[in-house]
């Protein structure tokens, strides 16, 4: 699954401490090869998904133009009046949707659009989407392209590193890259959330999993569930690359149950480890 996070563009993120531990150092991977040869890439990638089954990847090879493009469609459509934004939908389960995610998402703030990472059916949609229906296709389908390749590309070193040998058809990367492939881009949207003058902002909490046995002891008030984004979860599939724009609030569940924060960098991909890949490898992996 391909995934995108687009925020609005007067969001308001507190600062204010959810418990979460913020000397937590989630893993940093250059997969450029420029200082480190294929074998320490994919020992620092098999690390990563072992330890903390969430990582960062930069030098990744998506245009930075490609990204923007999308990032430019993607709040050109939220931008619309609710009413227009319905003719995307109903979310069923592609289509425009907002709330109702996870298990605690239909507590929180967000709308999204869900595609299938296919031409023909971004096509189609499209027309229901945007004013420029062809723009639209256009960026949607060379982000798609360009972080397919990525993806493709961590998931053949995700292979290697479990000791499977890559061929062209290699056991990972052709359930994306097969004209068959189920994969989805996602657009998220998190509305503005302002707080009123001279009151400090509830804690925000943005999961990234359904942790078990956990302390969930997050100061509450009445207010609390609107600074809620996304629900907290586990993703289903294989694995997500989430790319975000320089706002914070994704929070990822540690081992131990804290909720630790990911520092938000726009030059980055954020890889998690899905519940389809944790099923498939020979080793036991933590999934956030």
């Amino acid at each position: 699954m391909l995934n995108m996070v687009v925020a609005s563009p007067c969001s308001h993120i507190s600062n204010a401490k959810t418990g979460a531990q913020e000397n937590y150092q989630i893993p940093v991977i250059d997969i450029s090869a420029k200082d480190k040869n294929r074998s320490e890439i994919r020992n620092l990638i098999l690390g990563a998904c072992q330890d903390f089954g969430f990582f960062k990847v930069i030098n990744h090879g998506v245009p930075s133009d490609v990204i923007a493009r999308v990032e430019q469609e993607g709040l050109a459509f939220f931008s619309k009046p609710h009413a227009s934004k319905l003719e995307a939908g109903p979310p069923n389960p592609l289509g425009y949707g907002s709330k109702k995610i996870g298990r605690c998402g239909d507590e929180g703030e967000i709308e999204y659009l869900l595609l299938r990472a296919d031409s023909q059916d971004i096509s189609q949609r499209s027309k229901t989407i945007s004013h420029d229906p062809q723009n639209f296709s256009a960026a949607m389908n060379d982000y798609i392209a360009a972080v397919r390749d990525l993806a493709s590309k961590l998931l053949d070193l995700i292979a290697e590193s479990l000791g499977l040998e890559i061929t062209e058809n290699s056991v990972f990367s052709k359930l994306i890259t097969d004209t068959e492939s189920d994969s989805l881009i996602r657009l998220n949207h998190y509305p503005a959330a302002i707080s009123p003058p001279h009151q400090h902002p509830p804690p925000i909490l943005l999961p990234h999993k359904d942790c078990k046995n956990m302390d969930m002891s997050v100061p509450k008030t009445t207010q609390s569930s609107q600074w809620i984004g996304f629900g907290d979860h586990t993703d289903p599939q294989m694995l997500t690359l989430l790319r975000s724009n320089d706002v914070g609030g994704l929070q990822i569940c540690s081992r131990d149950g804290a909720w630790v924060p990911v520092v938000p960098d726009p030059t980055a991909f954020c890889v998690n480890v899905g519940d389809v890949l944790q099923v498939c490898q020979s080793l036991f992996w933590f999934h956030t």
